[in-house]
């Protein structure tokens, strides 16, 4: 795009700048897996959000002509996104999850798990009754917590991380919901201030990378925080304390459901005694496992 003020003399409609923008995002090598999946869809969530406009707009709009400060807003836009490698919803602010709005910014990571096909489902068949008391451990932007007050309407929810940056983005989040009633943000380091707290339903996408993979992740990976996504050499030091200390923050009855991606084989290699239940989604994902409060009471010995 080093030439992007002689070459936007030539591109006058929104749909110019979308297919400008699919060309130099491919060129550039951008990794797209933080909203979208490829570089048309990038380009168009970008120039449309430049220009105020729905992603779903009509592809009639497409067509409109572009006055020089909208060409220059794209430009700026699409030239962020290649220079500073920063994924889509950080530049725009906003990210989909669960079919609910949420703020991002760098103090967080995009939402992106496919647990939000498990709230859709109210995690049937899995929980043995509506979950009163709901657990979001290490929330981040709060969007599985807030998915979840949505999804229970009567419960109440505690959103829980160690990062003070990320619970002022879920403390955001839970404002934009209007859901200060019901959903609590609270600092912790996994459950250390959770002490006599227990839950029907804890969730939890802790940072679970291994050390290998993160080495190896694209540049984009690399603007989110490390604290998010970071987790020892086999990505398994959270969740190794949250099987040790889930069982006396559940209720009786009680069901753990926690994403672990890639490090679901080191996982299970650890831990040959839990039977752990690994989910299946409909939309795609993988490393999402289903424990009870009574498994881990029988395997607590070996945790």
């Amino acid at each position: 795009m080093g030439e992007r003020e002689d070459i936007s003399q030539h591109l006058v409609s929104i749909r110019d700048y979308i297919r400008w923008g699919l060309s130099e995002f491919s060129r550039a090598g951008l990794f797209f897996g933080h909203g979208t999946d490829n570089a048309l869809d990038e380009a168009r969530l970008l120039v449309l959000h430049a220009l105020n406009m729905p992603f779903d707009s009509p592809d009639e709009l497409l067509q409109s002509r572009l006055v020089p400060s909208e060409r220059r807003r794209i430009a700026e836009l699409l030239q962020r996104r290649i220079d500073e490698r920063l994924p889509a919803a950080y530049l725009t602010h906003e990210a989909w999850f669960a079919g609910l709005s949420f703020y991002v910014d760098e103090r967080v990571l995009v939402p992106r798990s496919p647990i939000a096909e498990l709230i859709e489902n109210g995690f049937a068949p899995w929980l043995a009754c509506e979950p009163r008391r709901i657990l979001d451990l290490c929330t981040g932007s709060a969007c599985i917590g807030i998915a979840c007050a949505y999804a229970f309407e009567n419960a109440e929810v505690d959103v829980a991380d160690i990062s003070e940056d990320a619970l002022d983005v879920a403390g955001i989040n839970i404002a934009r919901h209007d859901l200060q009633h019901r959903v609590n943000p609270r600092q912790s380091d996994v459950f250390d201030s959770l002490e006599g707290k227990r839950y029907d339903l804890i969730v939890s996408n802790p940072p679970y990378v291994d050390a290998r993979d993160l080495a190896e992740m694209p540049a984009e990976y690399h603007r989110e925080p490390a604290l998010g996504l970071a987790s020892g050499d086999d990505g398994l030091d959270l969740t190794r304390r949250i099987l040790r200390e889930a069982a006396q923050h559940l209720e009786e009855g009680g069901l753990l459901v926690v994403e672990v991606g890639n490090s679901w084989v080191a996982l299970e290699e650890a831990y040959p005694q839990l039977g752990f239940t690994w989910l299946e989604f409909e939309r795609g994902g993988h490393g999402v496992f289903a424990l009870t409060r009574d498994q881990l009471i029988e395997a607590a010995a070996s945790l």
